[in-house]
């Protein structure tokens, strides 16, 4: 089977940590206000989450709570929100350390001529530096699951492994599957020669590191492995899909990857009848529209795609950019951005009996955003303080598993001075190992 870009990954979810160890002590968080994302999508007031080990044993007024469980130990979190962990549903671990590297072009000279070239000349030890890089941006700015889409071999999957074991984030770890070593068959959008694999290193390299860490980390890593894969993202797919009388979506139904088990990442040159067969499919999107807006590849049609049932995930950011080009500030209402970012985003990962919301039995992952700084008051709406006022880093606690993984905005997991410092290192040796060195600088000169 030909595929239409080399970027359809096979995934397996890793629950890290792979050692076993004690479950998380008991703890009680009081005295905050809670957006459950429930089923009922209820808001608490004054609010409390009572966490025994792995999860959320009881949700409710902290005064009640605090009736309940008498002797337990408290971590106060007055005047912050709380909210489920946020879920990445694409991301590319490696590129974080290649931030400002590309700025600028549009996507074919981005990929051609430097994100390829840079991620061809990738050693094991710069993916676990890029990993742990991109890890501790995550949790920082509440992130607590994320779909990695597309690692390369030569990035050393057992490194990324690694950093997700070690930091305590969760991580649905995709493999890059690839056979031809072009976009879209266009010869001028070759990819680098450090990238291209064979089919062997490939697939039987996804199915070999399945193997290894399927089931590990204390029973924590999903069963089964989803598909996601980059679709419809520049108009050059569309072209491509048409010169073999196909639409985006006929063509992925065609050979199989339009299922229920499916991530499609961007989505952005579809037509009414892939629309209708997306949604008859229960396939997923994880929406970028950051990245498509930089690299002015086109916007997704997200209030179309939700008017038809489509569940959507979040790449990166939703609410403002669909208010102006629908000219209708009501298109993605703060509470719609936070469910994407959260109950969707489990749904797209088959994860939503376990994350996503808060609520008796869940897994214990929430992070606290303090607001009470200057910049994010008043607030009466706390969805909208979440969304519109928050940034990411007035996030302040972060748990995973019941496991405190940053306090004080600080991380507790991760050295975060030895990571920086090592990504700076790794990073300007893959610049050096490139050729493009001397060419990693803005349009004024600098002295």
């Amino acid at each position: 089977m030909k595929l239409v870009k080399a970027e359809l990954s096979y995934l397996a979810c890793i629950f890290p940590s792979r050692i076993i160890v004690a479950n998380p002590p008991i703890m009680l968080y009081t005295n905050a206000t809670i957006i459950t994302v429930d089923d009922s999508r209820r808001i608490i007031k004054g609010g409390a989450i009572q966490v025994e080990g792995y999860r959320i044993a009881d949700v409710g007024k902290t005064a009640a709570l605090q009736e309940r469980y008498p002797d337990n130990k408290e971590y106060d979190l007055s005047g912050r929100i709380i909210i489920p962990g946020l879920i990445s549903t694409h991301m590319h671990t490696a590129q974080t350390l290649l931030r400002g590297t590309a700025d600028d072009p549009e996507l074919a000279s981005w990929l051609c001529e430097r994100t390829w070239v840079l991620q061809g000349n990738f050693t094991e030890a710069d993916g676990y530096a890029a990993a742990r890089l991109s890890i501790g941006e995550m949790l920082k700015s509440g992130t607590t699951c994320f779909l990695e889409s597309m690692f390369a071999d030569r990035y050393g999957f057992d490194g990324l492994c690694r950093a997700v074991e070690e930091s305590g984030i969760r991580g649905c770890l995709g493999k890059i599957v690839m056979d031809i070593a072009n976009y879209a068959k266009d010869n001028a959008w070759a990819m680098h020669p450090g990238l291209i694999e064979n089919r062997e290193t490939s697939l039987l390299g996804t199915l070999k590191m399945w193997e290894k860490w399927n089931g590990a980390a204390n029973d924590r890593i999903r069963k089964g492995i989803p598909v996601t894969m980059h679709c419809a993202e520049v108009k050059a797919d569309r072209d491509f899909f048409a010169s073999i009388s196909h639409t985006p979506m006929s063509f992925c139904d065609s050979v199989g990857l339009l299922t229920p088990a499916t991530v499609l990442v961007h989505m952005v040159h579809l037509d009414d009848s892939d629309i209708k067969r997306l949604s008859a499919s229960g396939g997923h999107i994880a929406h970028c529209p950051t990245s498509k807006a930089k690299l002015a590849s086109g916007i997704c049609q997200m209030p179309d795609l939700q008017r038809a049932g489509v569940n959507i995930g979040l790449g990166t950011d939703a609410a403002i950019m669909h208010k102006s080009i629908s000219h209708d500030p009501t298109a993605v209402p703060a509470e719609s951005v936070l469910e994407m970012a959260t109950i969707n985003g489990a749904k797209a990962l088959g994860l939503q009996d376990r994350i996503g919301s808060l609520g008796i039995g869940k897994k214990a992952d929430f992070v606290a955003i303090d607001v009470r700084g200057i910049h994010t008051q008043p607030w009466l709406n706390p969805a909208s303080a979440v969304v519109y006022t928050a940034t990411g880093r007035e996030v302040d606690v972060v748990v995973v598993d019941g496991k405190m993984l940053v306090k004080n905005a600080e991380l507790l997991t991760m050295n975060e001075t030895d990571v920086i410092e090592e990504a700076k290192v790794r990073s300007r040796q893959v610049f050096a190992r490139a050729g493009l060195e001397n060419k990693m600088t803005g349009r004024w000169p600098v002295e």
